[in-house]
């Protein structure tokens, strides 16, 4: 497959696992409506998938990622339902801090604005 069909598909993962996460279709306690679902690789054989997740409160925990990796299989079971692709891929899931390190990064900029206009 193209690039920009990987791409696409990794975009439309990344859609449909974001939408069980907000309805509550996963019942896993672990998975809260805070995750966010920040980017899908796939593989070129379509053989997996590597899912990156981050927790819009900034950090991402460990158990977070767990609840959804334990969920895989229902996860892959219900994309089977609502995409038309021969072969779902198998799911890993990983941590990101993307978000996490944003809203750091944001701190330490206003933080050195305001040191920054009491010296003026």
């Amino acid at each position: 497959m193209p690039n920009f069909r990987m791409e696409r598909l990794g975009q439309t993962i990344q859609e449909k696992i974001s939408s069980f996460i907000l309805e509550g279709k996963i019942k896993d306690n672990r998975v809260t409506s805070f995750l966010s679902i920040t980017k899908v690789n796939v593989s070129k054989d379509l053989s997996y998938a590597d899912v990156y997740v981050s927790d819009i409160r900034g950090h991402i925990n460990e158990k977070e990622v767990e609840g959804l990796q334990s969920a895989a299989g229902f996860i892959q079971s219900q994309l089977g339902q609502t995409m038309h692709i021969r072969k779902i891929p198998k799911l890993r899931f990983h941590g990101d801090t993307s978000i996490g390190d944003g809203f750091d990064l944001i701190k330490k900029i206003e933080s050195l604005s305001e040191t920054e206009n009491k010296k003026d």
